[in-house]
């Protein structure tokens, strides 16, 4: 907004529009003095501006950070707000510290520009996460798998000795059982080669060597039935054990999968990743990241850059006749009080005169009654006289 020139004589008619007055309050500038200070008006009205957009895009990009924790907009949008008014807040304090008597002294200006870029490095991560929220969401959802993959071997080392220990007997079970059912067909094979003569003597029918096989392979084939029927229990107990742990496993995998988000770390998670993995990417990230860095040090780069005019130097005179006229009154209260103190001291001292003055006579006519009263009274001594003297008449010394 370009400002029109006006002569000497109507500069005291001007009148700032709202919207100039608010670019003054953001920049922190006083209303009364830059009024009638030309250049500066502008100058402030710029530094407001840069105020402004800091204010709004840390409001932005709060909000949005907000929201990668909550779905609800009464929740999300408040906190942004309230959150880009405390930026505000800072930014007003740091351009306020910024006059023409610190502007190049290095401590403050380092301080101012250390806060400065580490709230503005914080606050660039959200607007980074949302500018790449589509390759950050398929590099989130990579990451979950892996994550998801990674849980799956740790329960599996978790129940691994036991399920090697359960597989391991088995497999020992089941050998047993084949071994013996092993020597259960050998010994029906012999009996029934020898019982058809195609084996064993050659003879055909039921002889005493057959029997003696047939004998043979049925106590063979007993012993085997009685080994399947004690074992089988045990095989059964053993499945049972092994499906237990692997419905253990699947539940807490089904667990940990409800767990996994796209939240605020998770997406900067997935953000690292991808910077290692994409040099193009790591180019751009920390191009922008400079870039929104500078958004935040606006404020306090215009406050400095800007050469001090005559409001600087005005508000440098009103300060010190503030002071001074701050002392002047101080010592003109303490002048008057001490001569309401003096005053007061000397009337009272008056008075205190006026008043033992005015008690003399009486005192000494009490004074002689008790006297009276003691010559009268033979029982009284001196000292019982004196000490009543002390209570009636005399006065005790103030502390």
């Amino acid at each position: 907004m370009t400002e029109r020139n006006v002569s000497v004589s109507q500069r005291e008619s001007y009148e700032p529009s709202q919207f100039t007055e608010f670019l003054w309050w953001l920049a922190t500038a006083e209303k009364e003095l830059v009024t009638d200070c030309v250049v500066d008006r502008n100058r402030y009205r710029i530094i407001g501006l840069t105020v402004l957009g800091t204010w709004i895009f840390a409001t932005l990009t709060w909000t949005f950070f907000f929201s990668t924790f909550s779905d609800s907009a009464t929740i999300y949008v408040p906190l942004g707000l309230f959150m880009g008014f405390i930026i505000l807040c800072i930014d007003r304090a740091l351009i306020k510290g910024i006059n023409k008597q610190n502007k190049h002294k290095l401590t403050p200006l380092l301080f101012r520009g250390l806060l400065a870029l580490t709230i503005g490095s914080f606050m660039a991560q959200p607007a980074v996460l949302f500018m790449f929220d589509k390759e950050i969401r398929l590099q989130s959802s990579l990451d979950n798998e892996k994550r998801k993959m990674q849980k799956r071997q740790e329960l599996d080392s978790l129940y691994s000795s036991r399920k090697n220990e359960l597989l391991a007997q088995k497999e020992q079970i089941n050998l047993d059982l084949q071994k013996k059912s092993g020597e259960v067909n050998k010994a029906r094979e012999n009996f029934i080669s020898e019982a058809d003569g195609s084996g064993g003597t050659g003879r055909i029918g039921i002889r005493d060597i057959a029997l003696a096989k047939r004998n043979e392979y049925q106590k063979l084939d007993g012993a085997y039935q009685q080994l399947v029927a004690t074992q089988e229990p045990k095989l059964n107990d053993i499945d049972k054990e092994l499906q237990s742990i692997e419905s253990s496993i699947k539940k807490e995998e089904l667990q940990f999968a409800q767990l996994m988000n796209d939240g605020f770390l998770t997406r900067a998670e997935a953000l690292s990743n991808l910077l290692k993995s994409s040099e193009a990417l790591r180019f751009r990230y920390y191009l922008i990241m400079a870039i929104l860095v500078l958004v935040e040090l606006m404020p306090v780069i215009a406050k400095t850059i800007l050469p001090a005019g005559t409001y600087d130097e005005k508000v440098f005179l009103r300060e010190e006749m503030e002071k001074d006229m701050a002392l002047a009154n101080i010592n003109k209260e303490r002048e008057l009080k001490e001569m309401y103190n003096g005053l007061l001291q000397q009337e009272n001292m008056d008075l205190i005169r006026e008043f033992f003055n005015l008690t003399k006579e009486d005192r000494r006519e009490k004074i002689k009654t008790l006297s009276r009263r003691w010559k009268d009274n033979e029982h009284h001594s001196f000292d019982s006289f004196w000490e009543r003297l002390k209570k009636d008449v005399l006065s005790k010394q103030e502390n």
